[in-house]
C-alpha cells in the first residue's frame, strides 16, 4: 500500500490478524509524515477545520525597500479560510492571507493582450491585507511572523484562461469568512466544498488492473493529526483508493485488499463516521483513516472489507485480548495498544490520541529500583487524585459546585497535552494548534521531574502519558530540529528535554520507563489503571467513589446533539469538546481481572475478593502457575493435539457411554453407560473383563479412587461404590431426591450433583475405601442451586468447585468456607461440560446453546463467548487449546485465543458424551452414543 503518513489505534470494531502476540512499536507519524513531503507547503499550514482546495501557478509582483520591482514565481492554495503562495525560492517566506484580514479582493487587467478588438483579460488580483503571516523563511520552522498593514499584494497567474474562475472562487470564499455566525461561515463553506466534490468524480483510470470491479464510490475526506483532505472513494474487488480532490499529498492512495490486517470503525467530531485501516499488525501506524460524510457509507465500506477479510481474519475484541494479556502473551505495552485501539483511541485524532499511565514516581535518585513498591505511582488511583492536600481542594470545590458536578477542570489527554510531549519532533502541529506560535518557554517539556511535580502539584494540570514514552525512539525527548524553543526566566534556552538522574541518556531512559512498564509491580496492578481509564471505574458511582470524574462533555454520549438547536452553541461546543479531550470508550463494566503472575499462586489458596498477589506466599513448583505447571511433555502434547489418531475401537455397551476412568498403571479401563452397567475392559488384552449392574437406571459418571475403588453415581438418586479386589458393589450412598449427574473427589471429600438443584460434599475416609467393610460417608454441606445441576468439576487443587446447571447458569463455589463466589448466567439452556484451566484462573463452559464460554475466577467476569456450529457435550483443555467432543461425533480443536477451530477428527456415529485423558496428555480415550470406546494416541 502507500502510505498516508498517519497513524493510530482505537477502535469500536476490530478485525485482527491471529499472530497478535507480534511486538508493536510506535512509529512517529509526524516524523514519518514530514519526511514524506519534499514541497515546503504542508496541510498544517492551514488554520484547523479549513480545507485546501486547489492550486495555480502565480507571480507575486512587489516593490522591495530600495523602490525595486521585483517578481517571485510560486504556487498560490486556495484553502477555504486563507489564501496561501508558496514561492519557488526557498529562502522567500511562505505567504498566508486569511480572508477574514481582508478587506478587498479586486480583478486585475491586462491592458496589453495584443489582440485589437478582444476586451481586457483577467490576469490576477489584488489583494488588500490588515495583517498576513510569514512563515518557513529561509525554511526554518519557527513561530509565524506577522506583516501588519493594511497593505496590497498584487498576483498575477501564469495561465491567464483560468484567472476569472480563480478570482470568482476567491471573492465567494472572502465573502463566507466575511459572515457574522461562524455557523454561517462553516455552512457556506460545506456548501462550497459539496459542490467541488460534485463536479468532479473518480478517476477509474487510475484502477490498476483492467479487471478490477468497482463496488461503490462516495465522498470522504482522509483524515492525518489536526488537518482533514476532502476527496473520492472507491473501492473494487481489489483495491481501495482514495483520490484527493487537490491531489495532495498524492494524486491517488491505494490500499490493496490483499494487505489489509485491521480496521476500526471511529468516532470522529463526536460522530459515528470514521474508518482506520491498517495493513501491519504490529505498528500503531495507520495506512489511511477516512472520515465520510454519513455513517451509511462508512458502514458500507467497512462490512465490504470485513466480508473480504473473514475467510483468512479473526476478529479479536477486548475480552480476548485480556485473556492474551493474563497468559502473558502480550506484553503490558501490547496490551495498553490494543485497548487504546479498540477505545477508539488514535494517532489520527489528536483528541483521542493513546492514553498510557505515568509509571515512575522517582526522578530524583541516581538509581532506579524497580523492586521498591514506592519507586512506581499508585496505579489505582487518577493523577488528581495521587496529591491528597489538592485532592482535598479539588473536592471542597466539588461539593459546592451546582450540577452536572465534576473534579477536574482538564482533562488528563488532549491535543495540547499530546504535543507539548512532542514539540520537539512536531513543531509545526504545534504551530497549528496554536496560531503559529509555541507556548511559552516556562510551560514547556523542559524536565521529566518537573512535569511529574506539576502533575502532582499543579491546580489543572492532570495528563497522562502518551506510548512514545515506552518506545524505542527517544527522538522526542531530543532537540535534533535545533528549534528556536525560547528562554526561560533566569535566561536558560529551551533544548532537550532534561533527564532525571537515574537515566544515562535518552534511549536509557525510555529502556528503563520499558523496564518499569514490564515490572512485576506494574504487571501486578495495571488492571486497577484499566479500571479507572477503560474499565468500570471510568463513570457513575464507581468514578465518584475512586475521584475519577471529568467534564461530563468529555464521555461518550455526554450531549445530546439532537436537542441542541442553535447552530452556533452546537460548534462552540464541539470545539471546546474537541480542545479539551474526550475520555476513552468504555470497555469494560465490571472489574478488570488481574494479571497471572508466574511465582505467586492467588486463586488455588482460597479466593478472597480484597486479596491481591503481593498479599501471597510463593508456592512450591507444584503448584506454581499455568506457565510454570506444564512441562515439556505436556507442551509438546498439546501443540501437537490435532495430529491424534486412533489405536483401537470397542462396542463394549448397549447405550450411549457416560463415564471413563482408567487405573493408575494405564492398562484397565472402567467406563459406565446409560445401559445400567459398569464395565472393566483390558487395554492391553483389548477384551471385556467385567460387567456389573448395580440397579435398572443408567449410570451417569464414575471414578477410580487409589485403584481400589470405582464411585459409579446413577439416575437413581445413588452413589454406588465398587470394590475392584472383592468384585462387588461394596456400599451404596442414597444421596440425593433425583437424578445423580456427576462425581468428583479429593483428599477424602466426594462431591455429587444431582438434578434435584443441589450438590453435595460428603466425608469420606480414604481408609474405609480401602477395606472390603462399608464406608461411613458423613454429609458436611449442601450447595443449593436454582435449577437442576448437570455438571460439576474441581480445581486442580480442590479449593474450588465449578458448577454447570440445566438453565445455563455457572455457579463457582469457594470450598474452604463453602460459599459462592460467583453465579453467571452464561448459556441458554443446558451447560453440558465445564472446567477450570490448570492454573484455576478461568473456566470454560459448553453448553446447549452452541457456545463456549470463558469466565474469569476472580472476578466472575465473561471475558469470552465463542460460538459453535452444534453442541459441543465434552471437552479437555490447557487454558487456551481445546480438545472436544461434538453433538455429531467429531472431535475439534479449537485455538481459544485465535477463536477458531484447528482441526476436526472423525470420530464416533454419533454425540461424544465423555473423554478421559491421561496426566501426560499423550492418552485419550472418548466414549460416544454410539456405544464405543476409543483410543487415541498423539503422533509427534
Amino acid at each position: 500500500p502507500q502510505p498516508v503518513g498517519g497513524s493510530a489505534d482505537a477502535a469500536s470494531c476490530c478485525v485482527s490478524a491471529a499472530s497478535v502476540t507480534i511486538a508493536l512499536h510506535v512509529r512517529m507519524a509526524f516524523v514519518t509524515k514530514q519526511l514524506r513531503c519534499k514541497e515546503r507547503f504542508t496541510l498544517l499550514l492551514l488554520d484547523l477545520e479549513e480545507y485546501y482546495f486547489d492550486h495555480h501557478t502565480f507571480y507575486h509582483v512587489f516593490t522591495n525597500n530600495k523602490g525595486e520591482k521585483r517578481t517571485i514565481k510560486g504556487s498560490l492554495k486556495i484553502c477555504s479560510k486563507s489564501l496561501i503562495f508558496e514561492p519557488d525560492q526557498i529562502s522567500e517566506p511562505i505567504l498566508k492571507f486569511p480572508f477574514r484580514d481582508c478587506s478587498r479582493i479586486e480583478e486585475i487587467e491586462d491592458k496589453n493582450s495584443g489582440y485589437l478588438y478582444e476586451e481586457n483579460r483577467i490576469s490576477g488580483f489584488c489583494i488588500t491585507c490588515q495583517q498576513i503571516c510569514l512563515i518557513k523563511e529561509q525554511s526554518v520552522v519557527a513561530p509565524y511572523k506577522l506583516e501588519r498593514g493594511p497593505k496590497d499584494y498584487i498576483f498575477r497567474i501564469e495561465d491567464t484562461s483560468k484567472a476569472e474562475d480563480v478570482v470568482q472562487s476567491l471573492l465567494q470564499l472572502h465573502r463566507a469568512s466575511q459572515l457574522d455566525k461562524l455557523a454561517d461561515q462553516i455552512a457556506m463553506i460545506t456548501a462550497i466544498l459539496q459542490s467541488r466534490l460534485a463536479r468532479t468524480s473518480f478517476d477509474k483510470n487510475r484502477f490498476q488492473s483492467v479487471t478490477e470491479r468497482p463496488h461503490m464510490e462516495c465522498e470522504a475526506e482522509m483524515v492525518t493529526p489536526l488537518v482533514s483532505n476532502p476527496g473520492h472513494v472507491c473501492i473494487t474487488d481489489q483495491n481501495l483508493y482514495f483520490q484527493p480532490l487537490n491531489s495532495y499529498p498524492e494524486t491517488v492512495v491505494q490500499i490493496m485488499l490483499h494487505d489489509v490486517r485491521r480496521i476500526y470503525k471511529r468516532r470522529h467530531g463526536l460522530k459515528p463516521l470514521g474508518l482506520e485501516i491498517f495493513c501491519t499488525e504490529n505498528d500503531l501506524c495507520s495506512d489511511i483513516y477516512l472520515k465520510f460524510y454519513n455513517s451509511k457509507d462508512r458502514d458500507e465500506l467497512y462490512y465490504y472489507i470485513a466480508t473480504f477479510l473473514e475467510n483468512h481474519i479473526t476478529e479479536q475484541t477486548a475480552e480476548s485480548y485480556m485473556l492474551l494479556w493474563q497468559r502473558g502473551h502480550l506484553s503490558n505495552y501490547q496490551y495498553l495498544l490494543h485497548l487504546n485501539n479498540l477505545a477508539d483511541r488514535s494517532c489520527n485524532d489528536l483528541s483521542q490520541y493513546p492514553v498510557f499511565p505515568w509509571i515512575i514516581a522517582d526522578y530524583t535518585s541516581s538509581e532506579l529500583d524497580l523492586s521498591n513498591s514506592e519507586t512506581f505511582r499508585d496505579l489505582g488511583k487518577p493523577v488528581g487524585a495521587l496529591n491528597k492536600e489538592r485532592l482535598d481542594r479539588l473536592l471542597s470545590r466539588y461539593r459546592e459546585m451546582p450540577e452536572p458536578k465534576f473534579m477536574y477542570g482538564s482533562h488528563y489527554s488532549s491535543p495540547g497535552y499530546v504535543l507539548f510531549y512532542l514539540v520537539r519532533v512536531a513543531p509545526e502541529y504545534m504551530l497549528c494548534l496554536q496560531n503559529g506560535k509555541f507556548d511559552n518557554a516556562d510551560r514547556m517539556f523542559n524536565s521529566f521531574a518537573e512535569t511529574w511535580k506539576n502533575c502532582l502539584e499543579g491546580a489543572t494540570d492532570f495528563k497522562e502519558l502518551i506510548p512514545e514514552f515506552y518506545g524505542t525512539n527517544s527522538s522526542f525527548i531530543v532537540n535534533n530540529l535545533k528549534l528556536d524553543l525560547g528562554k526561560r526566566q533566569g535566561g536558560k534556552t529551551v533544548d532537550s528535554v532534561e533527564l532525571p538522574p537515574w537515566a544515562a541518556g535518552p534511549d536509557d531512559f525510555l529502556k528503563k520507563n520499558r523496564n518499569a512498564l514490564e515490572s512485576q509491580y506494574v504487571s501486578e496492578h495495571l488492571h486497577e489503571w484499566i479500571d479507572l481509564i477503560f474499565g468500570y471505574k471510568q463513570r457513575g458511582s464507581e468514578a465518584i467513589a475512586v475521584y475519577n470524574v471529568f467534564h461530563p462533555l468529555t464521555y461518550e454520549g455526554g450531549v445530546d446533539w439532537d436537542s441542541i438547536e442553535d447552530p452556533n452553541q452546537k460548534i462552540a461546543m464541539l470545539t471546546q469538546i474537541l480542545e479539551f479531550g474526550q475520555t476513552p470508550k468504555q470497555l469494560f463494566t465490571s472489574p478488570h481481572p488481574q494479571r497471572i503472575m508466574p511465582k505467586f499462586q492467588n486463586l488455588s489458596r482460597g479466593f478472597s475478593r480484597g486479596s491481591s498477589v503481593t498479599d501471597l506466599s510463593p508456592v512450591s513448583p507444584c503448584e506454581d502457575s499455568f506457565e510454570d505447571l506444564t512441562e515439556e511433555s505436556r507442551k509438546l502434547a498439546w501443540s501437537n493435539i490435532s495430529k491424534l489418531y486412533i489405536v483401537y475401537q470397542q462396542k463394549i455397551h448397549k447405550e450411549a457411554v457416560t463415564g471413563i476412568t482408567v487405573a493408575g498403571n494405564g492398562t484397565t479401563v472402567f467406563t459406565t453407560s446409560q445401559d445400567s452397567t459398569l464395565k472393566m475392559f483390558s487395554k492391553e488384552t483389548r477384551l471385556l473383563q467385567r460387567s456389573m449392574s448395580f440397579s435398572h437406571m443408567a449410570l451417569s459418571s464414575c471414578l477410580l479412587l487409589d485403584d481400589t475403588t470405582v464411585v459409579c453415581s446413577s439416575w437413581d438418586n445413588n452413589v454406588y461404590f465398587y470394590s475392584v479386589a472383592y468384585g462387588r458393589r461394596q456400599d451404596t450412598l442414597m444421596g440425593h431426591d433425583d437424578a445423580v449427574s456427576k462425581v468428583c473427589w479429593f483428599n477424602d471429600h466426594l462431591y455429587t450433583s444431582s438434578w434435584d438443584s443441589t450438590v453435595k460434599v460428603w466425608r469420606c475416609p480414604s481408609a474405609d475405601l480401602s477395606t472390603s467393610r462399608k464406608n461411613n460417608c458423613e454429609l458436611m454441606a449442601e450447595l443449593e442451586h436454582e435449577a437442576g445441576v448437570n455438571t460439576i468439576c474441581l480445581n486442580p487443587i480442590g479449593t474450588m468447585l465449578v458448577s454447570g446447571n440445566k438453565e445455563g447458569t455457572i455457579s463457582i463455589w469457594d470450598l474452604t468456607n463453602l460459599t459462592v463466589l460467583h453465579q453467571i448466567p452464561c448459556h441458554l439452556g443446558t451447560v453440558n461440560d465445564v472446567s477450570f484451566s490448570p492454573d484455576s484462573r478461568h473456566v470454560l463452559s459448553a453448553g446447549e446453546d452452541c457456545c463456549f464460554k470463558v469466565i474469569d475466577v476472580q472476578t466472575g467476569m465473561l471475558i469470552s463467548s465463542l460460538p459453535t456450529d452444534q453442541q459441543q457435550r465434552c471437552f479437555c483443555w490447557d487454558g487456551n487449546t481445546v480438545l472436544s467432543g461434538s453433538q455429531s461425533g467429531e472431535l475439534v480443536v479449537w485455538d481459544l485465543m485465535a477463536a477458531k477451530i484447528t482441526k476436526k477428527i472423525l470420530a464416533h456415529s454419533g454425540a461424544v458424551t465423555c473423554m478421559w485423558m491421561n496426566e501426560q496428555c499423550s492418552s485419550i480415550i472418548t466414549g460416544g452414543e454410539d456405544k464405543q470406546i476409543i483410543f487415541w494416541k498423539l503422533q509427534y
